[in-house]
């Protein structure tokens, strides 16, 4: 019963049986061919006995297995890796199908491969979602064909997964190490002079060409005999929030991914870099009124609540009972008008 349901024949057995059977009608006006065409047969039956033999006299001919994140990047390209070992003395051909997530909507996806004999071997593809959420993986399917052709074996390993896909992480990492390394320079970007006169002091230091006189510390001048200035730097420690609206309009896609979605993945992005920065980060979302709100701070554990938060936000609609009472409301008043 498990061979009949993991046994499957290929389009070239189908031909050569049709060849056959064109063969045998051919016999029927031309009787001197009825013995080629039964020798035609007989060699066909035993090649086909011989393919299903070699493909099942193994019973764990090819193992296969998935390897990928636990949390996917939303809007970025995911890696996924398969890895296959053909456990059988002879080359196979097999045709993976992996059942990935209904979410990416692909009914055709198929990977093709040749595998070495007693060989390992790791497949990998890519997959980019475009909404956040739980995605669920299913079994990996892999049709294996000896060098015959004629029959395939189905293997069905159980890879049965639940994935979630945060807010871009991906991207939250790159612009990380854009925003504290020189490489802008690199891209043809200006390095602009910043203005204003920062307040938070550093350190005194010795004066040097082009440093701002107003900074000049006389009593250290005074003490030591040479001119010391007050060295100072950026502020820290500041509130920055990112407001996102999360209203209908959010709604509109744009490359796959809605408005909502590119600003939680920007959002993401500048509060990790104002973590960096040693500032605080927070959040505040609205539509109607302001539904979530991470009070900005700057712990240890302040980009994972950010996270989680954005994780599960969604575009809100109006009430459509508000709405409709205020329609009837307006024609009403439109008709005391009149």
């Amino acid at each position: 019963m498990k061979l009949l349901k993991s046994l499957y024949f290929n389009l070239l057995l189908f031909f050569l049986i049709g060849g056959n059977v064109v063969f045998y009608i051919l016999a029927f006006f031309f009787p001197f061919l009825l013995l080629p065409a039964s020798i035609t047969l007989i060699c066909l039956l035993v090649i086909l006995s011989i393919d299903i033999t070699i493909l099942y006299r193994m019973k764990a001919g090819i193992d296969g297995r998935r390897v990928c994140s636990e949390r996917f990047s939303n809007g970025d390209e995911n890696q996924i890796l398969i890895q296959i070992k053909n456990n059988y003395p002879f080359t196979v051909k097999i045709t993976i199908i992996d059942e990935i997530p209904f979410q990416f909507q692909k009914r055709d996806f198929e990977i093709h491969e040749t595998l070495k004999p007693r060989l390992d071997k790791e497949i990998g593809y890519s997959l980019r979602p475009v909404k956040r959420g739980e995605y669920n993986f299913g079994s990996i399917n892999i049709y294996a064909q000896s060098p015959f052709r004629l029959v395939k074996r189905k293997y069905m390993f159980d890879g049965a997964f639940d994935v979630k896909v945060y807010p871009s992480f991906l991207q939250m990492r790159k612009y990380e190490l854009l925003a504290f390394t020189d490489k802008l320079k690199d891209q043809g970007i200006k390095k602009l002079r910043k203005l204003g006169h920062n307040l938070e002091f550093e350190q005194i230091r010795d004066y040097s060409l082009g440093d701002d006189i107003r900074s000049i510390n006389w009593r250290a001048t005074a003490r030591r005999g040479h001119l010391m200035v007050n060295q100072y730097q950026d502020e820290k420690a500041q509130d920055i929030y990112s407001i996102i609206d999360k209203g209908r309009t959010m709604k509109m896609p744009f490359n796959g991914m809605t408005l909502l979605d590119y600003s939680i993945n920007s959002s993401l992005v500048m509060s990790n870099i104002a973590l960096k920065k040693d500032d605080k980060a927070g959040l505040a979302i609205f539509s109607n009124k302001v539904t979530s709100f991470v009070k900005a701070d700057r712990m240890s554990t302040q980009l994972n609540t950010i996270s989680e938060t954005l994780y599960k936000e969604k575009t809100a609609y109006p009430n459509m009972t508000l709405l409709r009472f205020m329609s009837i409301s307006a024609e009403r008043y439109q008709g005391e008008v009149y």
